[in-house]
């Protein structure tokens, strides 16, 4: 779809700081972070919402969450992960994504009102991304 933003970024039309590709999915920096490495997964053809995904595309999707969040732990030096879904509701781009977000014990976050904030700059959203990817391919090749 044209006009969806995350097709956009599949096709290159749009940038993103890319930490994990396969067949069927993408993942990227969210631009506007809860925290430093927030990652958005994607599947590569458009699907407005988890309803719409295909059986057969489940697995894809979430092997690639699994990787993905284990790349924050070893990339990044997170605790763990929180990993949700946002469906028609709080879905700013109809596109399924799934959130990926690095989290720590005592990060202060309490409920789901997070404050998002933004790289500092370029350098640091490429710093992130360089270590997410490093860890992204590791962890898939294993």
């Amino acid at each position: 779809m044209e006009d969806c933003a995350f097709c956009r970024i599949v096709s290159g039309d749009l940038k993103a700081y890319k930490v994990y590709e396969d067949e069927f999915c993408l993942g990227f920096l969210d631009e506007r972070p809860v925290f430093p490495g927030h990652t958005l997964l994607i599947p590569k053809t458009h699907y407005a919402t988890m309803a719409d995904l295909p059986p057969d595309l489940l697995g894809p999707v979430f092997s690639a969450v699994s990787v993905i969040a284990r790349a924050v732990e070893t990339g990044l030096g997170a605790d763990g992960a929180f990993i949700g879904i946002n469906n028609k509701v709080s879905q700013r781009v109809p596109h399924l994504h799934v959130h990926i977000i690095p989290r720590h014990f005592k990060d202060g976050l309490r409920g789901f009102f997070w404050p998002r904030q933004k790289y500092a700059g370029d350098a640091e959203a490429k710093e992130v991304q360089e270590k997410l990817a490093a860890a992204s391919r590791l962890i898939a090749e294993q």
